[in-house]
């Protein structure tokens, strides 16, 4: 077990809003160097915060107590419809596992570099989880640490646990693995793009169109703001929904990995490196399109930043309890990046807290990796 003693990496989140120095970095390369961290630290009365790559947005992965580095745990065995992941690797690593074998998970976010145990704390959302739920609700078991003892969780042993730990944020437990529900993989994907006029239409295509992958952005233009739904369909021979504007087919690995090409050019103008203030709340439904417009009214395009993205994705969050979710859901994200020229970072999160109290009037709660301070 490798500690660092003193602040390494995690002093900064992708959100680059808050910074946090740690007491003590430590990185575990099992289960058990886990357990030992979190008992030396209870012993010691300090904090233990687990941290994968560090994308939350607002401190969440950070700590002025022990911080520890879950990228040490590593490693992906794919079995008879299942994959056991460590809580360090990445989803880019479980597909690199699963796909050879013409396996998936049912549910990726759409960023692969994460990790299994960051995003299943958080619930993990994905463009498929209007059919599958959310990432941690398609897991069949934990393996987690507890009061400082390594102990194994699911629907039929610890039940109260397995739930509390899934979209827990890290606070019953910290996960060391899990096992993965697989999935069938496609060869191909159909990608469709189809235009809508605005936020009730998007929902409405949402609704109604039988896609595998589905979701919407907004987009800034002259006259305002457009709106398109992406919807993929799976396999070969597909005709693509109606109301489709143009269609792309690619290979279904390329399609899971859409993002690269985006960050790595992010990264090349400096803009993945800037504060991201992101505001993410779910909404009922029935009042997800007056929010979504009253927002977007007020909104212009130097407050979402020159790489700032607008999406829309109603949703089933399942049975898991965490994160709390109105019933029949949308997830609205407003993920702003502070670019130069644009609106600042507290200006950024003051709309963020008035899109929250918004979201709250009309029976919406928000999505705990954002970043609202409250």
């Amino acid at each position: 077990m490798l500690d660092a003693g003193g602040p390494a990496r995690s002093g900064r989140d992708f959100g680059g809003i808050v910074e946090c120095a740690p007491l003590r970095v430590v990185r575990p390369a099992s289960a058990e160097e886990v357990a030992d961290a979190v008992r030396t630290a209870a012993a010691q009365g300090a904090e233990v915060v687990p941290r994968g790559m560090g994308h939350s947005t607002y401190g969440q992965s950070l700590t002025r107590g022990v911080s520890l580095d879950m990228r040490g745990l590593t490693g992906v065995e794919v079995g008879q419809g299942q994959a056991v992941a460590a809580a360090g690797a990445t989803w880019r690593e479980v597909l690199a596992a699963t796909l050879p074998l013409g396996l998936t998970p049912p549910v990726l976010t759409d960023h692969l570099d994460m990790t299994v145990g960051g995003t299943l704390s958080a619930g993990g959302v994905g463009g498929t989880s209007h059919v599958h739920g959310t990432q941690a609700d398609n897991v069949r078991a934990l393996d987690v640490v507890v009061d400082g003892e390594p102990v194994t969780c699911s629907p039929a042993v610890r039940p109260a646990l397995f739930d509390a730990v899934r979209g827990g944020l890290g606070r019953h437990g910290v996960i060391t693995a899990a096992t993965l529900r697989l999935v069938p993989a496609s060869e191909r994907v159909l990608s469709c793009t189809i235009p809508c006029r605005d936020a009730a239409d998007v929902l409405r295509v949402q609704r109604e169109t039988r896609a595998d992958h589905i979701s919407a952005q907004v987009k800034p233009v002259e006259t305002g703001w457009a709106y398109e739904v992406k919807a993929v369909l799976y396999g070969d021979g597909h005709e693509p929904p109606a109301g489709t504007s143009e269609t792309e087919e690619l290979p279904y690995a390329a399609f899971c990995d859409r993002m690269r090409p985006d960050v790595e050019k992010l990264i090349a103008l400096g803009e993945w490196a800037r504060p991201h203030p992101w505001g993410m709340v779910f909404l009922p439904m029935s009042r997800a399109a007056a929010v979504i417009e009253a927002t977007l009214a007020a909104m212009t395009p130097g407050d979402l930043g020159l790489s700032g993205v607008i999406l829309i994705k109603a949703l089933r969050i399942g049975r898991v309890p965490m994160p709390a979710a109105p019933d029949a859901p949308v997830l609205f994200s407003v993920l702003r990046t502070a670019s130069p020229g644009c609106a600042s970072v507290p200006e950024m999160l003051a709309a963020n807290r008035a899109l929250l109290a918004l979201a709250r009037a009309e029976g919406g709660t928000r999505y705990a990796v954002d970043s609202v301070p409250e």
